[in-house]
């Protein structure tokens, strides 16, 4: 242990070793440091003001001239949008395929790479230029909608989880990572007697949490950002809704005097909120569940980009 004498000395020694520094030492620090508060302010500014606007009063927001503070704080804006019933059932869906979608594809698609990452399977390159041309090549949207239809997945939960069940994109960052894993755990795992399976769940899945974090992330954005999906497949079927497809209709419905506007509940948050109040209310509900996610993943998420980037 250090004694309370070498512990001095030793803060003496630090401060004496600052202040030797040279003075362009010094000056490169301070433009550095005022480069990162300039560039987190620019960052932190648009989010901050729409958070502003989502929570000052919706005629006194026609003024304009806010900025990262409301003027006349209010929450009706978010009660009057949550007062639409539809929001309740959509969020529940929007949080089912999230999670459903994002472990199912994660599955799939380390199931996947994983494959693509042996060396002992032989149809490698050619399983892998058909998933690089998947990337650039679709059918398009009717023929999309077509297939969809014939496989009786319209008006179904199943239509947002299996048309994106595999991601090209997401099996080269994964296999990107796998290659980067001796190849001699494998073997030495099957001189023990490890099936293809156990090496799959118990050596390579353990060692690939960057990228299944990387991944997971990219899954979990697109499930809770999609609405275009419902629009085209369950847009008639209320019990099938998703948040921010809701959330569109909502917004259109206060910038808009459609017809097709659906009960007093609708009509209300139309006479009582602005468009502009609606619009950042509506981008605050849509980003938080995600800001949440994200600290969680980021460790992981910098470092499985990182690898996948120079990797293969």
């Amino acid at each position: 242990m250090e004694t309370a004498g070498s512990s001095t000395a030793h803060i003496k020694a630090k401060r004496s070793k600052l202040a030797s520094r040279p003075l362009r030492d010094w000056i490169f620090d301070t433009v550095v440091y005022v480069l990162i508060i300039i560039i987190t302010v620019v960052t932190l500014y648009p989010f901050l003001n729409v958070l502003a606007i989502s929570l000052n009063d919706s005629v006194d927001t026609v003024r304009g001239g806010l900025t990262i503070f409301p003027r006349e704080f209010t929450l009706e804006n978010y009660k009057l949008i949550f007062s639409y019933t539809g929001l309740v059932t959509g969020f529940k869906i929007s949080v089912l395929r999230t999670v459903v979608g994002t472990l199912a594809g994660l599955v799939s698609g380390s199931m996947v790479a994983y494959t693509l990452a042996r060396k002992d399977f032989q149809g490698r390159r050619f399983v892998s230029v058909f998933l690089a041309i998947t990337m650039y090549v679709s059918g398009g949207m009717i023929p999309g909608f077509i297939l969809i239809r014939n496989l009786d997945l319209i008006n179904t939960f199943a239509v947002y989880i299996l048309p994106g069940l595999v991601s090209a994109f997401n099996i080269f960052v994964i296999r990107s990572f796998i290659d980067g894993i001796p190849y001699a755990l494998q073997e030495s795992a099957k001189l023990d007697g490890a099936n293809d399976f156990t090496i799959y769940w118990r050596v390579i899945l353990p060692l690939c949490k960057p990228a299944l974090a990387t991944v997971a992330l990219f899954l979990a954005v697109g499930q809770w950002n999609s609405w275009f999906d419902t629009y085209l497949f369950n847009g008639s079927n209320d019990s099938l809704t998703t948040l921010q497809y809701e959330l569109m209709k909502v917004l259109q419905s206060t910038t808009t005097s459609a017809n097709n506007v659906r009960g007093d509940n609708m009509n209300q948050l139309m006479a009582q909120v602005s468009p502009d109040s609606v619009k950042m209310a509506i981008t605050i509900i849509a980003t938080v569940p995600i800001l949440v996610v994200y600290p969680f993943l980021q460790k992981y998420f910098v470092k499985g980009m990182t690898l996948g980037a120079v990797k293969s």
